[in-house]
């Protein structure tokens, strides 16, 4: 199958090395924004050896090649709905999607902006192509791996999702400063602090367990809270200074039959030491499923080592693989937007040495 990769940030790049190595996959193209790195070769810019394929921005270029899926990656805090007038472009182009970049599209029917998703689900059939987005969290964790554990339940009186992260290795400084609040005083508005801001961001999870549980949600309840960090902390993105912003907490829960029943809190700090009274976890990403119930179910999955900036890496990897190992799924798919409700386990191929 001939796979475009959208962008060369963490994700892309390990979408590029992962297809180069798969017999049943053939990297056609790559599609960058910066304009130092168009022409260069994409294993350079992935870090890999020379794959033969040169980046380009030329978006109908791409689309010309007619591969079977593109593999879109591209990031920013705005990236999610500036992504749809590609998606629209290449789904009308009979072109299949698999994103790791806009997260509300991981339930389609509960997007926020049903004008995009009816104009999405048009293109996908003129075109007869599919459309999947997916990641590890929102994604994996807060979809199938709570969905798997809740198959051992009787009855289910709360579920909750977490993410405890220390993302001190994510570069995108606008993403983390804008968008999170990272590095910013407490007086400071970020994207996260805008009013519902954080029931959107989380609906689409929260509504496809509620989905995949077979009942509805009445309404979501959103909370942030932040907290200082007394040191400075050099991170990916710049130096965090003392009295700005070094750890944030999001909570959204869903509510079923009048009570909160469905949730997902999201920690992230710039370092251990950070907001010490918080949920933490001796590894840098842990996901926990937690269901009171009967029976009480506590499952907790790890990512990376312990020490170092291991889970930074294996957490853009397990990004990257839940679509790259979901596209030969999504290209046999019949055509629609699709959520991991729609698909099969998505396995992978190749993965031995």
């Amino acid at each position: 199958m001939r796979v475009v990769v959208w962008s060369t940030g963490g994700v892309g790049s390990i979408a590029i090395d992962a297809i180069v190595r798969r017999p049943d996959l053939d990297l056609a193209g790559v599609w960058v924004h910066s304009p130092d790195k168009i022409g260069k070769d994409a294993g350079e810019l992935a870090g890999i050896r020379p794959s033969g394929v040169t980046a380009t921005d030329d978006a109908e270029a791409l689309i010309a090649l007619q591969p079977d899926c593109v593999v879109y990656a591209a990031s920013g805090p705005e990236r999610d709905g500036g992504a749809v007038p590609d998606y629209l472009r290449l789904l009308h182009a009979g072109i299949n999607v698999v994103s790791t970049t806009s997260t509300g599209l991981i339930y389609p029917p509960s997007y926020y902006a049903p004008d995009w998703r009816n104009q999405l689900q048009e293109a996908a059939a003129a075109g007869g192509a599919s459309f999947y987005a997916s990641g590890i969290f929102p994604g994996f964790a807060s979809d199938q791996m709570a969905l798997l554990m809740t198959t051992q339940s009787k009855s289910i009186r709360t579920i909750t999702v977490s993410e405890v992260a220390l993302n001190d290795h994510y570069p995108v400084a606008d993403v983390m400063m804008d968008g999170l609040g990272f590095g910013r005083p407490l007086d400071f508005e970020p994207m996260m602090k805008t009013p519902g801001f954080i029931e959107m961001a989380w609906q689409a999870p929260l509504n496809l367990i509620a989905a995949g549980l077979g009942v509805e949600l009445q309404e979501v309840h959103g909370t942030l809270d932040r907290q200082l960090t007394d040191r400075d902390i050099d991170v990916a993105f710049g130096t965090i200074a003392a009295g700005t912003c070094g750890a944030v907490r999001t909570r959204a829960a869903g509510v079923v039959n009048g009570r909160e029943a469905i949730i997902l809190e999201h920690v992230i700090r710039m370092a251990r030491d950070v907001a010490p009274d918080w949920p933490a976890s001796d590894f840098d990403a842990t996901y926990r499923v937690e269901i009171e119930g009967d029976p009480d179910i506590h499952c907790t999955l790890t990512l990376g080592e312990a020490e170092g900036h291991g889970a930074g890496h294996a957490a853009m990897a397990a990004t990257a693989m839940r679509v790259v190992n979901a596209i030969p799924f999504v290209v046999d798919a019949e055509p629609g937007l699709l959520s991991s409700l729609d698909m099969p386990m998505t396995l992978p191929r190749h993965v031995f040495d």
